[in-house]
């Protein structure tokens, strides 16, 4: 939760494209996997057509939320696009309801409601401001979408592929596709100052390693949902990040939609605990057989 508060800031400090910054992300965050796969080549070849191709689709959206929403903060402020970027649990869990039968408590749709209020919130706030923070806004809400397809995928694999070779596997996809994109348009990717290239590794350090590669992991035991909940500390930390380094206040109603956000996704958290303590009546019939 503390490292992918400080990813916005990162992307603030770098000059270069979006594109160039997610595609260094990926290559230095595998090239420091590498040393420790030697003992995944079994598993390697144990994945089935199948899950290679949900391997791809999950890189491919990874590579779109990367862009989308490191995009966005070209255009809107650090605290819009990360608070925006959190209604990311509502989602995934809309969609783990669909495709594998979660359940929704009534508490849950009220946390949802309260945290839509509170994007609204913000929206609002953006408009008053001008159309290129209502542009980034947008692109961070289509950021937060790739990403919940992102994790409803990886939910879907996690059983049968290692977290490892979820993740070294992924990245590699999203880096080809960052790659593909720079060559279309004929961005550079090699004429970049020192600077630039610390900013490259920390963001594959602190907001992957630390961020995302530990997020794949706990998909290995906790539910999409539960996980996606992590990306509630991002807001606060990278807006008051933000203030300190970027001058960056918060406006009222941005203050107001933002509070809003965590309440509703706070009052989520705690029916999903609930629901999740509460057994299943088929567990329960299976328990009593036995």
């Amino acid at each position: 939760m503390i490292a992918i508060s400080f990813a916005p800031i990162l992307v603030r400090y770098s000059n270069a494209p979006v594109s160039v910054q997610g595609m260094y992300r990926m290559l230095f965050t595998i090239l420091l996997m590498l040393p420790f796969g030697a003992k995944q080549v079994g598993a390697l070849r144990r994945i089935s057509v199948k899950d290679w191709l949900l391997l791809g689709g999950a890189g491919v959206f990874l590579a779109l939320h990367f862009m989308l929403w490191m995009a966005s903060l070209n255009y809107t402020s650090i605290s819009s696009s990360t608070i925006i970027l959190v209604l990311e649990p509502v989602f995934v869990m809309i969609g783990a309801f669909f495709l594998f039968k979660d359940r929704i408590a009534k508490s849950a749709l009220l946390g949802m409601a309260i945290a839509f209020a509170g994007v609204v919130f913000v929206g609002s706030a953006d408009s008053g401001v001008s159309t290129d923070a209502v542009k980034g806004d947008f692109l961070s809400f289509l950021g937060m979408l790739a990403i919940v397809f992102n994790m409803l995928i990886a939910k879907r694999i996690m059983t049968r592929v290692p977290s490892y070779l979820y993740s070294i596997i992924v990245f590699t996809v999203t880096f080809f596709c960052f790659w593909a994109y720079n060559a279309v348009q004929g961005i550079t990717v090699i004429d970049y100052p020192p600077r630039e290239w610390l900013v490259f590794a920390l963001l594959a350090v602190i907001p992957t390693v630390f961020g995302h590669m530990i997020f794949n992991w706990l998909l290995q035991y906790e539910k999409p949902t539960t996980v996606s909940m992590t990306v509630l500390a991002e807001p606060i930390g990278s807006s008051i990040l933000g203030i300190i380094l970027f001058r960056e206040m918060i406006g009222t109603l941005q203050l107001i939609g933002g509070l809003l956000v965590i309440l509703g996704l706070v009052l989520y958290m705690r029916a999903e605990a609930t629901t999740s303590a509460k057994p299943r009546k088929d567990d329960a019939a299976s328990n009593i057989a036995s």
